[in-house]
């Protein structure tokens, strides 16, 4: 089993005003069975945060909220939970996951730069013309995405085909999917939680990134789901609700699902949309919008400090 021993993308400088974006990449090192700690954890997690923040303003489009919330989510999900080998992205024994959310690949994109399976050059000319990266990944282009996604409900269903193929064939793989809280409201998800419940897929967990805010506003505005944890559990699945932007609860919370035998998981991650930044925090516009050259200046300044903060 290989894990990801250092961070690979590193941004030097950025010169909003001028434009000029100096980005380093460094040589990856592997050990067996290494894990980060909590601290290199959140360093990450803001890291694809500013890379997120660089792609939408590069590529003048993107979904920079929804990226922002799920940032530590990712980074505990590729660099402490999933078995993954960095040689070899098609592993048959790997572990699985959909971004079933998939408007917030820039969240994703440099995790799978990190791993060396696709180009650097590619954050840079995300959404433009003939670009590999676009706002939704697609499985033919970008190395190391499992299942292209775009329309919501489908990455569930999808990860539950995976799961049970993975039952039948006898395999200890894991899969994983994120979806968003305004996601649930397609029926298509309630059809896969009602089949990972009654083929007891506990080989499956599923991510609600539960920031409670979507492109129309407030959830509970536009779809009421405040009774979440009830609605999974009555179609047999393992509840565990957490706070989604804090490393140790995250963790805790998969390595619970992991010992959780019969049924499937779900982590309800309550999280904040645009977290990281307080240009951005638990504001529904920034769920599609780009941001203006003095916006990403504050929003770099308020990932600095964070940064600053964990050192």
């Amino acid at each position: 089993m290989i894990y990801i021993k250092h961070q690979m993308f590193d941004v030097d400088s950025i010169n909003v005003k001028q434009m000029e974006y100096i980005i380093t990449f460094d040589n990856l090192e592997y050990e067996e069975e290494f894990f980060m700690n909590r601290e290199e954890l959140k360093a990450t997690a803001d890291r694809l945060r500013l890379v997120a923040v660089d792609m939408v303003y590069r590529g003048k489009d993107g979904h920079p909220g929804p990226a922002l919330s799920i940032a530590d989510i990712m980074a505990v999900l590729f660099f402490d939970e999933m078995r993954i080998d960095p040689a070899n992205p098609d592993w048959e024994d790997r572990d699985r996951f959909i971004l079933s959310k998939g408007h917030a690949g820039i969240a994703y994109a440099p995790v799978l730069v990190d791993f060396g399976w696709n180009d650097p050059e590619q954050l840079k000319t995300f959404n433009h013309t003939n670009a590999k990266m676009g706002i939704h990944l697609d499985s033919n282009k970008v190395v190391g995405v499992d299942a292209s996604t775009g329309s919501l409900g489908h990455g569930l269903p999808v990860c539950v085909g995976m799961a049970l193929a993975g039952k039948m064939d006898k395999k200890d793989y894991r899969v994983y999917t994120v979806m968003g809280d305004g996601e649930l409201a397609e029926g298509s998800v309630w059809e896969g939680a009602m089949s990972a419940g009654n083929y007891k897929l506990d080989n499956l967990c599923a991510i609600v990134d539960r920031n409670r805010l979507q492109i129309s506003g407030n959830t509970e505005d536009v779809m009421k789901q405040d009774s979440q944890e009830e609605r999974w559990a009555a179609f047999g699945w393992n509840v565990l609700s957490v706070p989604g932007n804090d490393m140790d609860a995250l963790v805790h919370a998969f390595e619970l699902a992991k010992h959780c035998k019969g049924k499937p998981t779900v982590i309800i991650a309550n999280t904040t949309k645009g977290c990281g930044s307080s240009v951005m925090e638990n504001k529904a516009e920034w769920h599609h919008k780009v941001p203006t050259p003095e916006e990403v200046e504050q929003i770099m300044k308020d990932l600095d400090e964070r940064k600053e903060a964990l050192s």
